[in-house]
């Protein structure tokens, strides 16, 4: 299977639209319409409450698997061609970016870290 049409391509293209609605909802160009199907669509994906809960064997996930990519569909049709081919360009050359495994341990450890000071003071001052 050629990476364009197995899992692994239809994962890269979902998460470039996703960056291309990210882009276009920043936009002031963007009409309301697709900014609002977006941010609905996004709201869905993430949100602990589906039409079908995930505990449902196979339907569960299936509506997220459905509903996630056509949202993500209508919203795009909803952006003008030539936006949306500005915004693909620039969401194309942010999954490219590499990403930096060591930093983002280094980012979590700190904030591990400013997490045990202040809990460690809330615990000080609570026994004064």
């Amino acid at each position: 299977m050629s990476e364009s049409r197995g899992l692994a391509g239809l994962r890269s293209r979902l998460l470039r639209d996703a960056h291309v609605l990210w882009f276009a909802a920043r936009d002031p160009r963007t009409p309301f319409a697709a900014k609002l199907v977006g941010g609905l669509v996004a709201a869905y994906a993430f949100s602990p409450i589906d039409l079908i809960p995930d505990f449902v064997p196979v339907l569960g996930l299936l509506d997220d698997l459905i509903l996630v990519p056509l949202g993500l569909a209508l919203a795009l049709r909803l952006i003008p061609s030539r936006l949306a081919a500005e915004f693909r360009a620039a969401a194309e050359a942010a999954v490219a970016r590499p990403v930096s495994r060591t930093g983002a341990i280094v980012v979590g450890m700190l904030w591990l870290f400013v997490a045990a000071v202040v809990v460690a003071q809330f615990v000080s001052l609570r026994y004064w």
